[in-house]
């Protein structure tokens, strides 16, 4: 990383002043200009560096009513527990955006709260895109625990385990998964649940109250496949065995249930929390996550959801 020189820092301050300024105290340019000394045009250029530098981060609390409509009508549909649709932007490539901040509501809103939880995460592009979003809490009387191993097939950490980033702004006891996601053998993966910290960590995680997953899909691009976790060979095999979607690596069928033998034989990933005890809230969009997204709800591998409108329209549709 780059490091700034003094004016660069100073001017990045005085940017988050102007952002605050502005999109907080509600001030206009030219009250902002006077506050700090400077000219209109120099007070316009500021609040547009604040946000071009993501040093401010705009959250639209307003409900929106279709978005509302559609969470209804798939918690009836489906027999949800919770369900909140983001709204969509019919011209945006992104698997995250929307989703990911309403996620990031979502987290933000349990962990401030006062009653302790145990907040299961899982992994994923959409998971690690939310936690980034989510500000500074300090909430010690919570506990965060990985689902999913936190090593990547090379011995790196794996890039989209998100307990780490969370540690960053959440301040409560987090704690990792020291595991592949996926063991070289069932042998290797029942030994590795049997080392102490990794026993515990698997009973933490059968505790959860609240999770949250994202629904990995099984096709060519597949996160399993492309993260080195699964070869094209045994990515193969599973789809013949029906496998549409992953969660925390357990591949399911089109029914919502989980694939005998294969690579479930090897994932070291924690079971997905019971639905009856507590809340486990799929984080996923998009028409290549639809099948398991669908088949997830469907088979009640997970009893919350939040997505985006597009998807939502195709679940009621299907």
């Amino acid at each position: 990383m780059t490091r700034m020189t003094p004016r660069q820092s100073a001017r990045l301050d005085d940017a988050a002043r102007a952002g605050w300024l502005y999109y907080i105290a509600g001030n206009t340019q030219d009250q902002i200009a006077a506050k700090l000394g400077v000219s209109r045009q120099s007070a316009q250029r500021l609040v547009a560096l604040a946000m071009s530098e993501g040093l401010v981060k705009v959250r639209i609390e307003h409900p929106i009513a279709r978005c509302m409509d559609l969470a209804e009508a798939l918690t009836h549909r489906f027999g949800l527990k919770f369900c909140e649709v983001a709204p969509g932007d019919p011209d945006s490539a992104s698997t995250t955006i929307g989703v990911a901040e309403t996620t990031a509501m979502a987290m933000e809103r349990a962990l401030s709260a006062e009653e302790p939880i145990i907040m299961g995460v899982g992994t994923g592009r959409t998971l690690r895109a939310a936690v980034e979003l989510l500000p500074e809490i300090d909430c010690p009387q919570h506990r965060v625990v990985s689902l999913t191993g936190n090593i990547a097939p090379d011995g790196s950490a794996a890039y989209f385990n998100v307990v780490f980033t969370m540690a960053d702004t959440v301040k409560a006891p987090s704690f990792p998964m020291p595991l592949p996601v996926v063991a070289s053998s069932a042998t290797e993966r029942d030994m590795l649940h049997q080392q102490k910290t990794v026993r515990a960590t698997l009973e933490m995680a059968a505790k959860a109250t609240l999770t949250f997953v994202g629904v990995g899909e099984f096709d060519e691009n597949a996160p399993l496949h492309q993260d080195g976790f699964i070869d094209a060979e045994e990515m193969a095999r599973m789809r013949a065995r029906g496998a549409v979607g992953e969660i925390l690596g357990w591949a399911f069928d089109e029914g919502g249930r989980l694939i005998e033998g294969g690579a479930n034989d090897r994932v070291a990933s924690a079971p997905i929390p019971s639905r009856e005890a507590g809340l486990v809230v799929a984080c996923a969009m998009g028409p290549r996550k639809l099948p398991g997204v669908s088949a997830a709800i469907r088979g009640g591998l997970v009893n919350g959801l939040i997505t985006n409108e597009t998807t939502a329209e195709a679940l009621l549709g299907l």
